[in-house]
């Protein structure tokens, strides 16, 4: 088991920064040519299950990684035997304390597909060791996790680091550069981003009162290690295998889930920060415990350098669709979605996307890695000969963090860049939360006008045991 002392001793050290390759933009076959493109990456993956096999199974597609060992709270049941079939040979763990302690010299890298809440320790504690990160998205639940993180990753710049925002390395994003860098993409002034297919991930009812009442824990389960560093729950099933997600003791809703895949590009290309208010518009089904059927929250980021302030208007929930301007057009779905495990979702009246504004174009985009075009129609036939060049893609994401942990690319997604962007849900999540606008001061980083909300930027204090993951 990791001790206070191994912890804190492992977070005081720092080391030399990977050697890049400055400037280049890399094919396949000049991979071959750089050295360390073909090594394999020791790997342990962290929750195998579900969402979890998906990125396993990805990562196996590359052919880049050794796996070493796999961990995950519900070995033996039915939903991580995929993964263990694919790697009998790799260690098992339940506790990824005990991962780290007992096979921690075995591998170079880790991969965390669990829920939301436990991202933070998980990260911290492979940062302390020198350990490479793979993270899915949402990077972190609480505005503080989110800055710490991004600290640790600072304090070890040898330590490569990925958000699983996975088309941060598609078209998407080259696109988006291209055009911001040919002046394309200017003066933006609204985005409204939008996510309303069906709240796949519960249907219960807004009038509670209480929590779950506690049922029989699983055989597998290590319950006390799935819950990490939150607050002690009783076990019930709807907390587990995504239902987690929708619980704001625990997951981040349709904003963390989907926002990372929605505005990931328009965040780091428009260098939007952190917004100086946060105002919820509407909400339906407000309560205490878990994230509302529908909500429409209001960001409001400042002029930057030569940039005009951005609102950015945020919709989820199967009845609150934003408004469409004229010559929208068709609204298609990105065939890269990755499925999920809750069964195939209804296609909605308007898939998960952005409309972007600015003072002379109107843009529409999807999610994931979809490109962006110009509306109308006409306008974008007009501007098509000017456009400039959108270079392909020389790794998809995963690719992109293998290379990095062997020194040849840089990672589009490292916590430096998502840090901000997490922080920002974290943000509209407090304001969900409590259904209120919130003014905040991004030199101090903290909410002006609410007390309550300010102390919601740390969030509840970790459970007795897991302080020292808080610790820098």
């Amino acid at each position: 088991m990791i001790t206070r002392r191994k912890f804190l001793k492992a977070m005081a050290l720092t080391s030399a920064g990977l050697a890049v390759v400055p400037g280049k933009v890399l094919n396949a076959k000049s991979y071959k040519q750089v050295a360390g493109a073909g090594k394999k990456v020791n790997i342990a993956y962290i929750g195998i299950g579900n969402r979890g096999l998906q990125v396993i199974q990805d990562f196996a597609q590359t052919g880049m990684v050794n796996v070493v060992a796999l961990c995950d709270v519900d070995l033996g049941a039915k939903h991580t035997q995929k993964a263990i079939g694919m790697y009998p040979q790799a260690k098992q763990f339940k506790d990824f304390r005990q991962l780290f302690d007992k096979a921690g010299r075995e591998f170079d890298a880790v991969v965390v597909a669990t829920p939301d809440h436990s991202h933070f320790p998980i990260s911290m504690l492979a940062i302390a060791n020198g350990k490479h990160v793979y993270v899915e998205k949402p990077m972190a639940r609480t505005f503080h996790e989110a800055e710490l993180m991004m600290q640790a990753a600072k304090k070890h710049p040898n330590v490569v680091t990925q958000v699983g925002n996975q088309g941060h390395s598609e078209a998407n994003y080259f696109q988006f550069q291209a055009w911001v860098k040919a002046g394309i993409i200017k003066d933006v002034t609204a985005v409204t981003a939008h996510m309303n297919n069906i709240r796949r991930w519960h249907k219960w009812d807004s009038n509670i009162y209480k929590l779950p009442e506690k049922q029989p824990l699983p055989d597998a389960l290590d319950w006390m290690t799935w819950l990490s560093a939150a607050p002690y729950h009783e076990y019930n099933e709807k907390y587990h295998q995504g239902e987690w997600r929708c619980w704001y003791d625990f997951g981040m809703g349709a904003l963390g889930d989907w926002g990372a895949h929605i505005l990931d590009s328009v965040h780091e290309f428009l260098e939007l920060g952190l917004p100086y208010e946060v105002t919820m518009l509407k909400e339906s089904g407000h309560n205490d415990y878990f994230y509302p059927y529908s909500s429409t929250i209001l960001f409001r980021f400042p002029q930057r350098r030569d940039m005009p302030p951005v609102d950015v208007s945020w919709y989820d929930g199967l009845d609150n669709l934003p408004p469409i301007p004229a010559g929208y057009g068709v609204s298609g779905l990105d065939p890269n979605i990755p499925a999920t495990n809750q069964g195939d979702t209804p296609q909605a009246k308007l898939n998960p996307g952005k409309i972007i504004y600015s003072k002379t174009l109107t843009f529409k985009g999807g999610t994931h890695g979809s490109t962006l075009s110009i509306i109308p129609e006409e306008k974008a036939r007009e501007m098509a000969s000017g456009l400039p060049e959108v270079p392909q893609s020389p790794s998809n994401h995963f690719e992109n963090f293998l290379l990095a942990c062997n020194g040849v690319e840089k990672t589009r997604s490292p916590f430096e860049i998502h840090g901000p962007l997490s922080q920002v849900f974290s943000l509209g999540v407090i304001a969900q939360r409590l259904n209120a606008q919130l003014f905040f001061d991004s030199r101090a980083k903290q909410i002006t006008n609410n007390a309550f909300a300010n102390a919601m930027l740390t969030g509840a204090p970790p459970r007795k045991g897991w302080e020292d993951f808080y610790k820098l």
